[in-house]
């Protein structure tokens, strides 16, 4: 459970990737009879003007500098397209790599009044044309069409008459045809951040809608999309075949929201039936039961590469690098053992793959050797040093960790951010020598050059917790002295198969960055259960939630404590989703933090399980359904420690949030009211488990921030250390 970085905007792919459920309407009808604080965003609650000023301060400097959107390579290298003010909006642009400030806009606007919502670029493979979403052709019903641009300066042509929602467009190699994931007659963006339909009708069987993987004719005028893969079908990912003569993709039976995490891995020729390659429930060994990603076919057409692993999202991608024979058969491990997460991969030849991941707090890029020996298993697999180890977030903004190359491979492109870089565009070059950081890469565009951060200082941690070492971030506080103390507020991270990465600015909701801007220190831990540190550490809070991970948590408090100025007596913790979950969990279990905020949380997983239409990313983690096993899941309930819970504990949650449903936060808001714990519920209209609506977020932060000043207020004597 994962709350994305950014949500984007309204429908399609300006709000992105998945996460939710359905739940009983009647739930919310308590919600206005004065048991909690039910938000209406044109009647925001009064705030002190200067406390208010100083925060809307803080959360304007989060985002400064430019944005920067998807980026492309073109295959011969010659050209790089991106989006220009970030992946909800702005301007498709076109350059010559080594100059992009003589830059193209690339439209498919007749005229420069005519305003578009334009992305998700696939360049096609001869690199003449680039392909991209557009709702020119009907902005009213924000309906987006495939458009195709020759690149000759006139506006591009509409290939698709679509009625729905259509995202993740990719080129045949062969240049003929154009797929993408398709939801005719969608009513809502496919997957669970967003917010779920009011829930009517015979649930589970009424307003049911399906993805599939659908094409259209390169030369095409706008043509109704044809659907390749089956209605009983629900695509996720899909790759194409080196023929461009089938397709290889992950899907399940619907409902697409809820069965990701039992999705199998199929092959079907464009005229013929799905065969079904992998089904993780079926296979022995350490992939049974879990989750699988990012399928790529090998150029010989004989192997399906994948990343396979314990996944608590679609979209949120970790685990190891799998191969299985095209044709079927057992997968096999090509990183078991290796101390990192790989998210993506694409084949360089039949030989080797280059894998992205997660290696502690780096994003970096290796080349995986998968030879004929190592297929028959009589070698293992080799990698050499990263071809780019960077402290900090990488991507080119189409899946996680995903690369954008040339056709050769001799050159990838991405956006790149850490606390002190706004987004740029980089390159690197596998076989040339690169340094660690951004320092070692190729720079392509300088829009960000002299932009500062408006936070303090960051520094990755470390500290031993058990048998683990856990990595962490630490923002420090703005204009920090270390004469001085100041407060701490740990923020903890959804998933739990996540992991907090530096990047530049802040995302919705709870920020660490507009924390820190205004004088706390902000611990950003990677417990077990997270990415970054291999697959046996992701799996390592499996029926275990709330322990292990606590005290690693907790480990690392003490070490920021041991280490730098903080006040004891002024620790918070907060968090979203997961982190939300930990947060309601922490209070039930110490008394060490002294505010607390949930966003999105759960406090009771066995209510939980019967409250969402997700229920199948729980098992992998449990081990069984609630029915099979409750005592594992009240094990880790925080409902039922909530007589040791003494922290005051603000909670906030969507009222359509299909992840983890409102009536977990009213369930924990309503028992800490019980026990005489200060709290304030705010139920958010109109939301999922992503927040959209700007003054919301804002509300959410605010909110949080006069919490914490609240019930951790700066005493007197505590802001000079010589006082005391």
């Amino acid at each position: 459970m994962e709350m994305a970085d950014s949500i984007l905007g309204m429908f399609g792919r300006f709000f992105r990737r998945d996460l939710c459920a359905v739940i009983a309407s009647g739930a919310f009808l308590f919600f206005g009879a004065g048991c909690c604080n039910f938000l209406h965003a044109q009647d925001p609650p009064a705030k002190e003007n200067s406390d208010r000023a100083r925060i809307e301060g803080a959360l304007r400097g989060l985002n400064r500098g430019q944005g920067v959107g998807q980026v492309a390579i073109s295959p011969d290298g010659k050209r790089l397209a991106w989006i220009e003010g970030g992946r909800g909006g702005g301007e498709i642009r076109l350059a010559s790599p080594e100059d992009l400030s003589k830059s193209q806009r690339i439209t498919a606007a007749v005229n420069s009044e005519q305003h578009c919502e334009e992305g998700e670029l696939t360049w096609e493979p001869d690199s003449k044309a680039l392909a991209f979403f557009s709702n020119c052709g009907d902005a009213a019903r924000r309906q987006e069409d495939l458009y195709l641009s020759r690149l000759d300066g006139n506006p591009a042509k509409r290939l698709t008459s679509a009625k729905g929602y259509l995202h993740e467009p990719a080129f045949s190699p062969d240049g003929s045809k154009i797929a993408f994931l398709y939801v005719e007659g969608a009513t809502r963006q496919a997957g669970a951040l967003a917010a779920m339909k009011p829930a009517a009708g015979v649930i589970g069987e009424d307003n049911v809608e399906v993805q599939r993987v659908a094409m259209v004719a390169a030369d095409a005028s706008a043509a109704a999309p044809t659907e390749v893969t089956p209605a009983k079908l629900h695509a996720y990912e899909f790759d194409w075949a080196p023929d461009s003569k089938g397709m290889a993709y992950v899907a399940a039976e619907p409902p697409g929201e809820n069965n990701w995490w039992v999705a199998k891995l199929y092959s079907q020729e464009l005229e013929g039936e799905p065969k079904a390659v992998l089904a993780p429930a079926e296979v022995s060994g350490p992939l049974h039961g879990l989750q699988i990603a990012v399928p790529r076919w090998s150029p010989d057409r004989k192997y399906i590469a994948f990343i396979g692993g314990l996944m608590s999202d679609q979209g949120s991608t970790g685990g190891d690098v799998w191969i299985v024979p095209a044709a079927g058969g057992q997968p096999k491990d090509l990183t078991s053992g290796r101390p990192t997460s790989p998210a993506w991969v694409e084949w360089g030849s039949n030989e080797y793959l280059f894998v992205s991941e997660l290696a502690g707090g780096n994003s970096q890029l290796i080349r995986l050797k998968v030879d004929g020996d190592v297929r028959s298993g009589s070698k293992p697999p080799s990698y050499g040093s990263p071809i780019f180890s960077i402290p900090g977030s990488v991507g080119d903004g189409r899946w996680s960790h995903s690369l954008s190359s040339t056709s050769d491979h001799s050159l990838f492109v991405f956006s790149a951010s850490n606390f002190e870089h706004p987004a740029e565009i980089y390159g690197a070059k596998p076989g040339t020598v690169m340094t660690s950081g951004l320092e070692g890469v190729m720079q392509f565009s300088h829009w960000n050059d002299g932009v500062k951060p408006g936070w303090g200082k960051a520094e990755s941690l470390s500290w031993k917790s058990d048998s683990f070492r856990v990595q962490g971030w630490l923002l420090f506080p703005k204009d920090y002295d270390e004469h001085k103390k100041y407060p701490l507020v740990v923020e903890v991270h959804g998933g739990p198969a996540a992991a907090a990465t530096a990047r530049w600015g802040g995302g919705g909701g709870i920020s660490g960055t507009a924390l820190s801007a205004l004088g706390y220190f902000v611990l950003m831990p990677n417990p077990r259960g997270s990415y970054g540190q291999g697959e046996a550490f992701t799996q390592a809070n499996r029926k275990d939630f709330g322990y292990g991970d606590l005290r690693d948590i907790l480990a690392g408090v003490d070490t920021v404590e041991a280490k730098y100025p903080v006040d004891p007596q002024r620790v918070g913790i907060t968090g979203w989703s997961y982190g939300g979950f930990m947060t309601m969990f922490a209070v039930t279990q110490t008394q060490r933090f002294k505010a607390a905020v949930s966003g999105a949380g759960l406090s009771n997983w066995q209510s939980y399980y019967g409250e969402n239409s997700i229920d199948q990313w729980m098992i992998p983690f449990f081990g069984a359904s609630v029915y099979d096993d409750p005592a594992v899941y009240a094990k880790s309930s925080a409902i039922n420690f909530i007589k040791k819970a003494k922290t005051p504990t603000l909670v906030v949650v969507g009222d359509r949030d299909g992840e983890c449903p409102a009536p977990q936060s009213y369930e924990f808001w309503h028992a800490l009211r019980d026990q005489h714990v200060p709290t304030e519920l705010v139920v958010y209209p109109n939301e999922g488990h992503g927040f959209v609506n700007p003054e919301h977020r804002r509300d959410v932060m605010d909110r949080a921030v006069e919490w914490f000043e609240k019930y951790m207020p700066e005493k007197q004597g505590t802001r000079d250390q010589g006082n005391e």
